[in-house]
């Protein structure tokens, strides 16, 4: 099944490379280093919750302070049917980023609780020769869908402008959807000497297993971040046939998080689908943070 799912990524892309996300065999704490480490991540995502307007000439506030330097190519949304999103050069990393508002955690909880969502297929023209069997929220498909082609040579464009030797994608809760299937775009539409980073917040289930396999195979440098008792990474319900990708980084509180192996099957307490098994027992709240002291959010755009 795997080959058959993997026909393109085998044959025209890039082979498996070396696994630097939270691919661990068992739980793992995470050093002060590395928590310090995706602060700018998380700053990025919390930016994109910030007006285009602002995000403009990156003066959106703490958000756009933190990482000085950033250099703002494109943005786009309008807060309704199409999030915020941005685009960008980052000189320390020398990446390109791309960034997606989240929503309403209330309301993205009570549509990822329903009973009628549906998967579907990707779509071939962005996600060429992909296997049928790879299914993903129909929702986050469609939304991924309105913005993929012209970040995508928005992308291309500060690729070459830069001499960028990666791309980045954040994002946080239905922003964090749209990353992690952004990944995988990428990872099909660019060279292979394009290497692709995703650092997202409090995702939901994005696909079905074989959206998480290809996801694994094409992706290495991964890092799903859950705060605490956040109740958003464990629906659309595995139940529904739904499955997380690798990379989970479960901050279990302030200044102590771990790294937790496999998919969605972690057998560790600390870990996400342990701690939270139902919704009655996680806290909306958390999906705010604090990520590290910081929290993501359209009030947190200060």
């Amino acid at each position: 099944m795997l080959a058959c799912i993997l026909q393109v990524a085998a044959v025209s892309h890039r082979a498996p490379p070396a696994i630097r996300r939270a691919d661990v065999s068992v739980v793992t704490r995470m050093s002060s280093n590395q928590l310090a480490d995706l602060a700018p991540y998380t700053q990025f995502a919390r930016a994109a919750y910030c007006s285009p307007t602002i995000v403009t000439g990156w003066q959106c506030g703490q958000a756009c302070d933190a990482v000085p330097g950033f250099e703002v190519s494109l943005t786009g949304g309008d807060d309704d049917s199409i999030q915020y999103y941005y685009v960008g050069y980052w000189p320390t990393e020398n990446t390109v980023i791309v960034a997606h508002e989240g929503t309403d955690p209330t309301q993205l909880l009570s549509d990822l609780t329903d009973a009628d969502v549906l998967m579907e297929p990707l779509d071939p023209t962005l996600f060429p020769g992909v296997d049928s069997s790879v299914e993903v929220h129909s929702g986050f498909a469609n939304e991924h869908a309105l913005t993929a082609s012209i970040i995508l040579n928005k992308v291309k464009s500060l690729i070459s402008q830069y001499n960028a030797s990666s791309v980045t994608l954040v994002g946080h809760s239905l922003g964090a959807a749209l990353a992690e299937l952004d990944c995988v775009f990428m990872a099909l539409n660019l060279p292979s000497s394009i290497a692709i980073k995703g650092v997202t917040y409090g995702t939901p289930r994005v696909g079905n297993p074989a959206w998480a396999a290809l996801f694994d195979y094409l992706i290495s440098d991964f890092q799903r971040i859950n705060n605490e008792k956040d109740i958003i990474p464990i629906v659309p319900g595995r139940f529904m046939g739904f499955s997380h990708v690798q990379g989970e980084v479960h901050i279990v509180s302030d200044g102590y998080a771990v790294q937790c192996p496999g998919n969605d099957d972690a057998t560790d307490a600390l870990c996400t689908i342990q701690s939270v098994p139902n919704i009655l027992a996680g806290n909306i709240l958390n999906h705010l943070g604090p990520y590290q002291g910081i929290y993501i959010g359209t009030i947190f755009c200060t």
